[in-house]
């Protein structure tokens, strides 16, 4: 029988009076944070319900997170999927036509150089 083990992930939102956040704070026992709790800006989380086949979307940012950070969040982002995708799958064409969306949007937003 295989060792299990369980890995705690943490994000703290601090919100003002009017529930906006202020700051995002986060944390993992495994690396890169080895928890340690670290800052950030904004999070996408997404969190696939097994009973629901659905999926359950918390998108936060502080009001320091800028428009330029954001569009590079949204690329990297996508550009992740398109590799997450492709080990889920191995579905070649999809994992492709996100990656050639991600290169796009890079190229579109000014983060990548354009071929």
């Amino acid at each position: 029988m295989s060792k299990t083990r369980t890995v705690d992930i943490k994000i703290t939102v601090d919100l003002d009076e009017n529930n906006i956040p202020q700051s995002i704070k986060w944390s993992s026992d495994d690396p890169p944070s080895n928890g340690k709790e670290s800052g950030a800006k904004a999070f996408f989380l997404t969190i696939f319900d097994e009973d629901q086949l659905e999926t359950l979307q918390i998108d936060l940012w502080n009001q320091k997170f800028e428009i330029g950070e954001i569009n590079r969040m949204v690329y990297y982002s996508i550009k992740g999927m398109s590799d997450t995708y492709y080990k889920a799958t191995r579905d070649d064409r999809i994992s492709n036509d996100l990656a050639r969306f991600a290169r796009y949007l890079g190229e579109e937003l000014g983060i990548i150089l354009k071929k």
